[in-house]
């Protein structure tokens, strides 16, 4: 645990805390890029916020997506990611009283619940005035996501490679042409992480593994030089979302619309449902002709236009 004091105290919890209110911002992300299965993800400039304080009782607020699905008790995963950071601090976890306004999508494959836990990670710490470093709490977040190609943007921000070398998070951020676009479409119909995970099979070829390999490193390339002109071929792969397809058929022409009416780039995001298609221009045309084609076979949904944000979670206040 001293590791990840970023200073010695030998209390935390103080009556002063008890006056303290916090807001935090997390944004949205999109996982994969398409080829960089569970190693690249990006985040949006789509925000969740998370109000916390010490309350008398616990008590959880919710406004926005899932304000009638997401628990409003303390196994909500704010609730359970912001008594993780106290534990780690070395304090046992005080009553606290949160408020979230999710504007992120639930199961579409935005990373709701890595915005859920990094925001529950970060209201804490700032709660008790950030004792945990920033590293230790990637650590914590990709302990209780499970995987961190979500959580590592929505705390750091920007496109970032990450790897696991053992228990230890390896990243780097790509830098991105300030021009980009991403044009969303979010079905109507959720895509649960899980199930799109079953369905994947546990070894692929090498032809396959090969042809990701390059085109992953390829987009990352492209992203960083400004070469968008490559991101048709380097957002390609065989990994994940033709298997994928079996569970939202849709997935082929709502990408080929996208292509038609000028998108740099698409894939799923994350493990779907929403599809994300990189542009500099024209993305309303984009969104129209993805929901277009959506609508032909039988989804509906609606299309968000965003950009990549160079901003993670950040405080928004403190009181």
């Amino acid at each position: 645990m001293s590791s990840c004091l970023e200073s010695k105290v030998s209390h935390l919890y103080t009556p002063a805390m008890e006056q303290r209110t916090v807001t935090v911002r997390v944004p949205a992300t999109t996982a994969n890029l398409g080829p960089g299965f569970d190693c690249l993800g990006m985040a949006l400039d789509w925000w969740n916020d998370v109000r916390m304080g010490v309350s008398s009782s616990p008590q959880v607020h919710i406004r926005g997506e899932g304000a009638h699905t997401l628990s409003t008790g303390e196994s909500n995963l704010v609730f359970r990611a912001a008594k993780a950071l106290f534990r780690e601090a070395g304090e046992a976890p005080p009553s606290l009283s949160i408020g979230c306004e999710n504007r992120i999508p639930l199961a579409r494959g935005l990373g709701s619940s890595a915005a859920a836990i990094v925001g529950g990670l970060m209201a804490a710490n700032a709660l008790v005035e950030r004792p945990i470093s920033q590293k230790c709490l990637l650590s914590l977040a990709v302990g209780m996501e499970g995987h961190a190609d979500n959580v590592t943007p929505a705390l750091l921000g920007g496109c970032q490679v990450v790897v696991m070398d053992g228990d230890r998070v390896v990243t780097a951020s790509v830098p991105l042409p300030s021009d980009l676009i991403a044009v969303v479409f979010v079905p109507d119909v959720a895509m649960a992480t899980q199930k799109a995970r079953a369905i994947l099979p546990a070894m692929v070829s090498r032809e396959d593994a090969v042809y990701n390999l390059g085109r992953v490193s390829l987009l990352v390339n492209a992203l960083a030089t400004g070469r968008l002109e490559e991101l048709r071929v380097a957002t390609q792969d065989r990994l994940h979302q033709p298997e994928r397809e079996k569970l939202f058929p849709a997935m082929r022409p709502i990408f080929q619309a996208a292509r038609d009416a000028g998108a740099l780039g698409v894939f799923l995001s994350g493990s779907g449902s929403s599809i994300l298609a990189l542009a500099e221009s024209d993305a309303e045309a984009i969104g129209r002709e993805m929901a277009r084609a959506a609508e032909q076979a039988g989804v509906q949904g609606s299309v968000k236009v965003s950009k990549p944000s160079p901003l993670g979670a950040h405080l928004v206040s403190a009181e």
